[in-house]
């Protein structure tokens, strides 16, 4: 087991009127804190589905654990083969390596909280899918920047089936 020594020693404090937000409904992202902030520890941030929106493709990180927590509404979230629907309140933890993907429920909202430990430097990442979604960059861009940021995407039969 290795132990992973933060290099920071004040509090991160990011206020809400202070996030960066990338998107708009019914995909909107509030950037936190990114690793840079944390030593190394965590990046996170705030995404926000509106009526059964897609959040992320499936996907795996490598090196990092992802945290999902239910600050409100209905998600599905992929973790390897299995399709789990999470409520508000409710804690899903993804290890390395893992498949995994989210969105909010057909026809509901979902308001989630997202951790990456150890930290990734992910701000740019989510500039980079602006940049995709306004048709600045193609979307096969990100196969470029995937090792840079921990992020491999991968086809999920079982995600196809549950978003169908």
């Amino acid at each position: 087991m290795s132990l992973i020594t933060p290099d920071f020693n004040e509090s991160v404090i990011v206020r809400s009127a202070k996030a960066e937000v990338i998107g708009q409904a019914p995909t909107t992202i509030r950037l936190l804190a990114d690793s840079s902030s944390t030593g190394g520890a965590l990046s996170t941030q705030r995404v926000t589905l509106a009526d059964g929106a897609d959040g992320a493709k499936p996907h795996h990180h490598s090196n990092s654990a992802e945290l999902f927590y239910m600050l409100d509404g209905t998600a599905q979230l992929l973790s390897g083969e299995q399709v789990v629907t999470a409520q508000r309140g409710d804690l899903v933890i993804v290890p390395p390596g893992v498949a995994h993907a989210f969105a909010a429920a057909p026809g509901q909202d979902a308001d989630i909280l997202i951790v990456i430990t150890p930290g990734v430097e992910r701000f740019e990442y989510f500039r980079h899918l602006e940049r995709i979604a306004y048709g600045k960059v193609p979307p096969e861009s990100l196969l470029e920047v995937q090792e840079l940021y921990d992020t491999y995407f991968l086809n999920s039969t079982t995600w196809n089936q549950a978003r169908a």
